[in-house]
């Protein structure tokens, strides 16, 4: 799960966590169900990166020296992301796609029965992605903005709930499925779709997924994990906020990662590598 927040509301502030809400009449969907089938092959299919920036916070610079840029859905605008395609670079669209924001215009299509605990993050709370005849229509819109605004992927953001206290029985094959239909959802508007940070799922989901997105993998042990998007000559785009660039960037230069070190805020500043 990623570590930033639009209002910086440390876990003190969310230390009760929410009780698991009522499931709701409807039973959950069947494990075994199957996405809805994507177009054959994405618009960008990225191969290796050497430097991107990752900013969701504050004010949007177009300035910086990367081939990539990955910037908030509802906040960036399609003037925004003509300028990065101007300058000869690509725009990754992160979505939220595993936990409810209170402050999106689009929060009120979410009904309760799908909303669980709070994951840590002010006005967020894990979703029921069993429910996914309700969340289905809501991901669609969100994705079909993205290809509006001119974005060339998706981020997929909160795909791990399986192994996070949500207040719903989820599984990994729950997870799977759920993560293989934003897969298909983003791939059948034409966009790219990365994997955020669900290391237990990688090698299952590789083919699924065209980049991996990772937080603190270098500070945590779990970079290795990652290597089969290299192997399969897809871009591990990769950041980290307590370790300096010395302690990082020689091993993930070897790893073949695209990595910098941020602020958890994720404004504009970078360190890379």
């Amino acid at each position: 799960m990623r570590r930033y927040a639009l209002a910086v509301t440390l876990l003190a502030l969310l230390a009760g966590c929410a009780p698991a809400p009522p499931v709701g009449a409807a039973p959950p969907e069947p494990v075994g169900a199957t996405a809805r089938p994507g177009t054959v092959g994405a618009a960008w299919r990225p191969g290796p990166i050497a430097r991107w920036q990752w900013q969701l916070t504050g004010e949007v610079d177009l300035s910086v020296d990367a081939e990539v840029y990955e910037l908030d859905a509802f906040t960036t605008t399609a003037a925004d992301v003509d300028r990065l395609h101007a300058a000869g670079r690509r725009a990754i669209c992160y979505l939220n796609v595993g936990a409810y924001e209170d402050f999106r215009p689009d929060a009120g299509r979410f009904p309760t029965p799908v909303l669980g605990r709070q994951n840590g993050w002010a006005g967020e709370r894990w979703l029921d992605i069993r429910r996914w005849s309700v969340l289905e229509p809501v991901l669609t819109d969100r994705v079909e903005m993205c290809r509006r605004k001119g974005f060339d992927a998706v981020e997929a953001d909160n795909v791990d709930g399986y192994a996070n206290s949500t207040g719903f029985p989820l599984t990994a094959d729950h997870q799977l499925v759920f993560n293989r239909r934003v897969a298909a959802l983003a791939r059948a508007q034409g966009l790219a779709v990365g994997l955020k940070n669900d290391f237990d799922q990688v090698v299952a989901l590789e083919p699924d997924f065209d980049f991996a997105v990772s937080e603190e993998c270098f500070r945590y042990a779990e970079c290795q994990r990652l290597t089969p998007f290299v192997a399969a000559g897809k871009p591990v785009l990769e950041v980290e906020y307590d370790l300096t660039t010395d302690q990082f960037c020689p091993r993930a230069a070897a790893l073949g990662f695209a990595s910098m070190r941020k602020r958890p805020e994720l404004t504009a500043w970078r360190d890379p590598c």
